[in-house]
């Protein structure tokens, strides 16, 4: 998968719905000019080399919680989203997911 979007590339294809969702948050950043794919990709490539996450990653879990790291750092910096924001959406879909039964959309 390429992180870096050309609109003549295949698709990704992500192994859960969220991945797919910070993929595109991420996507419409750079498109909006909020961050480049450069910037991203030093930040991110740090976010992984903090994490031990130098061997070949395959788009699972562990890489999207690192990219989600990275997104949420730089929304800090920018103060778009801050920390304890992110905190509290961070509980409430928790709350939420929890709540709703299986197969069912979560909803705030």
């Amino acid at each position: 998968m390429s992180i870096c979007p050309d609109h003549n590339a295949p698709r990704p294809v992500f192994e859960n719905p969220w991945h797919a969702q910070v993929f595109a948050v991420t996507v419409a950043l750079n498109e909006a000019g909020r961050i480049s794919w450069t910037d991203w990709a030093a930040r991110f490539s740090e976010t992984l080399r903090r994490h031990g996450l130098n061997r070949e990653l395959d788009g699972g879990d562990d890489y999207f919680m690192a990219w989600l790291e990275t997104l949420e750092s730089v929304l800090a910096e920018q103060e778009t989203a801050l920390p304890e924001e992110v905190h509290e959406m961070r509980a409430a879909w928790e709350e939420a997911y929890l709540k709703t039964p299986h197969g069912m959309p979560v909803r705030l």
